[in-house]
């Protein structure tokens, strides 16, 4: 990506529209979440869904499609199957690619850590992290995505892998933190350490998701937000670790969280975890000035 969207919609004013959640709404759908791959072998087994799921997205306002990738890297499906693993993404990408057609969207690959986003302690050794975040990048951007959205990256260690390589290869890249109520990733590390440091890699843009408005808020409070920056929180309460997601906040009551924060600029925004494609709309009304509280 040459010309960076997320530098200039902060410039003009008006956000990116990131679109919402994907795994918590095909369980919503009927999808079983499957141990290590959670709801992406969706992708296999019910492509049509996904697709709904991307148009619906697309047809609510969204700018940015988010490929259901979040848990088809390598570690995740040589641990649980027997899957091809580039076949499996390219099925994947395919998907947001046919729901995007006749649109003017762009797709972002979805990236997560290689093991569960919200797991303290790992198992994978610092070569296999790197081979995981290589190999799946590779194929994100070899079929087509438009970046790679590397979201809820929680351990510092991780972070670097991925921004390094990235950055070393001209991979258009977002990174998207998941901090905790102390302001610090799972890893330890402060958030304004780990902004620093990702700065200097020039990333498209620094996003938080998957973290409680309470701990944007604090995010928010600490934080100099004077880069490309955006958010898309998780809209289930406090128990947004659960296998089971429930929403709490409605797209009115989201829409209105979002809206505090626009007065700073940030690049884009968007839903996690709990979110639809109502919220994305009533997002929509309130970047195009046509939210009515």
């Amino acid at each position: 990506m040459s010309f960076n969207f997320f530098k200039f919609a902060r410039e003009i004013n008006r956000p990116l529209l990131l679109d919402g959640a994907m795994g918590s709404l095909l369980q919503q759908k009927g999808t079983k979440s499957e141990g290590e791959l959670w709801t992406s072998l969706a992708n296999l087994q019910n492509p049509e869904l996904v697709f709904k799921i991307h148009q619906s997205y697309i047809k609510a306002g969204a700018d940015i499609i988010t490929t259901n990738t979040f848990r088809t890297n390598p570690v995740a499906v040589n641990f649980q199957s027997k899957i091809n693993f580039e076949h499996f993404v390219k099925a994947s990408v395919q998907i947001a690619k046919e729901a995007a057609k006749g649109y003017n969207v762009m797709i972002a690959g979805s990236n997560a850590p290689a093991e569960d986003c919200y797991q303290a302690e790992r198992k994978v050794s610092k070569k296999g992290l790197l081979s995981n975040h290589k190999k799946h990048i590779d194929e994100l951007m070899k079929n087509g995505c438009d970046f790679v959205l590397n979201e809820t990256q929680s351990h510092f260690d991780e972070i670097k892998i991925i921004c390094d390589y990235c950055y070393s290869n001209n991979v258009p890249f977002v990174i998207s933190l998941l901090v905790n109520d102390k302001l610090t990733l799972l890893s330890g590390e402060n958030v304004l350490e780990v902004i620093k440091y990702l700065l200097v890699k020039n990333p498209l843009c620094i996003g938080f998701n998957c973290i409680t408005p309470k701990v944007f808020h604090k995010v928010f409070a600490k934080s100099i937000l004077d880069f490309n920056w955006g958010l898309y929180l998780n809209l289930c309460g406090e128990n947004y670790h659960k296998k089971k997601l429930v929403t709490v906040l409605s797209p009115i009551n989201y829409a209105r969280i979002i809206s505090n924060y626009l007065n700073r600029r940030p690049s884009f925004v968007g839903g996690c975890c709990g979110s639809d494609p109502n919220h994305i709309k009533k997002l929509r009304q309130v970047l195009d000035g046509k939210f009515s509280n």
